[in-house]
């Protein structure tokens, strides 16, 4: 079993490391200059990273955060950027007879799926069970088409291709994006020590409702919410108005606010329990433990009364009985 888990943790990092060096021999060939070979020393830090692993961990993961997805991250974010800002630039002799863009393209569906077969490859840890990464695996899918539509659809533009702030402000949202691949949060519950406590609300509803706010934090703050904002801005300002723009437009608005009235049931449904239990905590209060404690001493001392009274009774009558 062991040789399985550092089997796979060695495979699944090697297929990071392939694919990144992919980018940068893309970027390389694009630039015409081998300088842009040392992009590849960021895979430096997913191997030191792997050798930490294999030390301490056995090859396991740890607990809410996947290091080799970040650092698998850090390797290949860098030449995807090179190769959106210098989409325009013509291909070499040896890669004449494929469009640019096709590469990039291809470049960024593969980065995606290997988002999510690689974090499925990778040993688990203790912090998460085979069923929570199997609805992460499957949140990552939709996460993934949607991040990767975003994309497409923006970056093809031709007002966007013109304006390099668009470009930077695009790919920035885009990676702000990608950032939320490397947590397991979405699926885990942060355990609280029992009790309850008005001074402590909050903690109480962060760790009773973690994995619910942590999915519509990321929505909000993360994807979709900067997705919606993107799109407007587009469509507002710049007056990049098609049918898919308006579409994708208008399912980002329904999902912020499905999201914000998910928080506003999670708020009321913890309001309503919280107060249950401040009630129950009220009439334990008001049940007087020395109450009972008396009205238990009292019974008892008369039913010792009566026992010793019958007691005596029976021996009189002994004695009279012995004398006659």
């Amino acid at each position: 079993m062991e040789f399985f888990v550092f089997l796979s943790a060695i495979l699944t990092r090697l297929l990071f490391i392939l694919h990144s060096l992919v980018g940068v021999w893309r970027v390389t060939e694009i630039k015409q200059n081998p300088m842009y070979w040392l992009l590849a020393l960021l895979n430096i830090l997913l191997c030191i990273e792997t050798v930490l692993n294999l030390k301490f961990k056995k090859g396991r993961g740890i607990k809410w955060i996947s290091p080799p997805i970040f650092c698998y991250l850090v390797s290949i974010v860098p030449s995807l950027w090179l190769l959106e800002i210098n989409h325009d630039r013509q291909a070499n002799e040896f890669i004449s007879s494929i469009c640019q863009s096709n590469w990039t393209l291809g470049l960024h569906q593969t980065f995606l799926l290997l988002l999510i077969i690689g974090r499925w490859l990778l040993p688990i840890g203790a912090g998460i069970t085979r069923d929570q990464l199997s609805q992460l695996l499957l949140m990552f899918v939709g996460t993934a088409a949607d991040i990767l539509e975003f994309t497409s659809e923006t970056m093809n533009v031709v007002v966007v291709r013109k304006n390099i702030i668009l470009i930077y402000s695009i790919l920035g949202i885009w990676t702000w994006s990608m950032l939320q691949f490397p947590l397991d949060l979405a699926v885990q519950n942060i355990g609280c020590q029992q009790g309850s406590s008005s001074k402590r609300w909050l903690c109480l509803l962060f760790c009773r409702y973690s994995a619910d706010l942590w999915n519509i934090g990321i929505s909000l703050f993360i994807q979709d919410g900067p997705f919606l904002i993107c799109r407007i801005i587009l469509m507002a300002h710049f007056d990049v108005v098609n049918q898919m723009m308006v579409f994708f437009g208008a399912k980002n608005t329904l999902v912020v606010i499905l999201q914000l009235y998910r928080l506003v049931v999670l708020l009321i449904d913890f309001q309503a329990s919280f107060e249950n239990n401040g009630r129950k905590d009220k009439i334990e209060e008001s049940c007087c433990p020395c109450e009972s404690t008396d009205n238990h001493e009292g019974i008892t001392s008369n039913v010792d009364i009566e026992s010793t009274g019958n007691n005596s009774a029976i021996i009189t009558l002994e004695e009279s009985e012995g004398k006659l």
